[in-house]
């Protein structure tokens, strides 16, 4: 096994740890990582909130939460749409700018990184004011943070989907018969596979149109996470804080993206339910904590008006079409690659058929 580190760079162990029997390749990692560990005396946690890696907490009794040490595995091909380099840089970009926990190593099929304390987020809190606000906040801060002296960045929005919608095409062998073949759920309502809707074709043109509409948009690029959902947040009672974890798609991004993400996310990732899609006033609330929020982390007069919250609105619900076409492509894309017990099918299908079902009206919205 051998590690490489020089200056900034982030520690990298070679070793490939086996995702059926992993305890063994997570003491040889610790071994370097934690000399001080007694490999008898350590506990692993194996967490399941996650939907596409494997995440294994370690740490030596009693002392669970001040040291424990976090293992994520990559899923199976998850390198085909995770770009994990870009991935550690948001680590450290996060944690630097106090957002987010400190990255250890990286090793072949994996990384360590700092337990945050606290406890994952469930539905019921994401609707609570005080919660909500505090996640509006983080975001605004997040959002606010700087690229380096000089770079220019450009939305990954566009990329990253036309990168999921090659990758549909190739998977199926060429004429969308993946998109299709994978779109089915006989409760999911609405299309079905035998739509048209689901064809490769149709779904570059919808790519297409949604870049036609969503460009002309003027919704700053900015930092951000995008995919936040419930799991992603972890609360600190004590403190009263929350924190964002899991960047593997943080990067930069329009702004209402970010936002329409987040909201779409409250209908749930097991059973996937709109009505619990949050309600206008609950969205005007919530955008007017990150107004504040970015502003004030921006350097800029803080007030609020009714204008710039009701146009920040029109934004996010027509970004919140992109969001859900994007983990559209990207369930299609899983329930082909991923070994995750899930069922991808009805996820990729809940989610298309909610952008068909409101993006002529979404479309309509118009910024006054």
């Amino acid at each position: 096994m051998d590690s490489v580190s020089s200056g900034d760079q982030l520690l990298h162990v070679n070793l490939l740890i086996d995702e059926q029997k992993p305890r063994r390749g997570i003491l040889e990692l610790l071994s370097q990582l934690r000399p001080h560990w007694k490999a008898q005396d350590i506990k692993m946690k194996t967490f399941t909130e996650g939907i596409t890696n494997q995440l294994i907490g370690c740490y030596v009794a009693p002392l669970q939460e001040p040291g424990c040490v976090l293992v994520r595995l990559y899923g199976r091909m998850t390198e085909l749409y995770v770009n994990r380099d870009r991935e550690v840089e948001m680590f450290q970009v996060l944690h630097a700018h106090g957002c987010g926990p400190q990255i250890y190593c990286s090793f072949q099929n994996g990384i360590c990184y700092e337990f945050v304390r606290g406890t994952v987020l469930d539905d019921d809190l994401l609707r609570q004011p005080s919660i909500y606000r505090l996640i509006a906040a983080e975001m605004g801060r997040i959002h606010s943070i700087q690229p380096k002296c000089g770079r220019t960045v450009e939305p990954f929005l566009w990329t990253k989907m036309s990168h999921f919608l090659t990758l549909v095409k190739n998977s199926s062998g060429g004429g969308g018969g993946l998109a299709e073949q994978h779109c089915t759920n006989s409760d999911s309502g609405g299309f079905t596979s035998s739509s048209p809707l689901f064809s490769f074709e149709t779904l570059l043109a919808e790519m297409e149109s949604l870049k036609r509409h969503l460009s002309q948009i003027d919704s700053p690029t900015v930092l951000c996470h995008n995919d936040l959902l419930t799991k992603n947040i972890i609360y600190n009672h004590t403190e009263g804080t929350v924190k964002f974890i899991d960047y593997e798609y943080a990067d930069y991004n329009y702004q209402a993206f970010d936002i329409g993400n987040h909201f779409n996310e409250f209908a749930g990732v097991n059973d996937v339910n709109y009505s619990l899609y949050p309600s206008r006033e609950l969205q005007r609330d919530w955008l007017t904590a990150y107004l504040e929020s970015y502003k004030q982390s921006s350097g800029h007069e803080v007030t609020v008006t009714e204008a710039e919250v009701t146009q920040l609105y029109i934004q996010v619900c027509k970004f919140s079409l992109a969001s859900n076409f994007f983990w559209g492509l990207w369930a299609i894309l899983q329930s082909r690659f991923s070994s995750i017990d899930f069922d991808f099918q009805r996820y990729a299908t809940a989610r298309l058929n909610f952008y068909f079902e409101k993006k002529e009206e979404y479309f309509g919205l118009t910024i006054i």
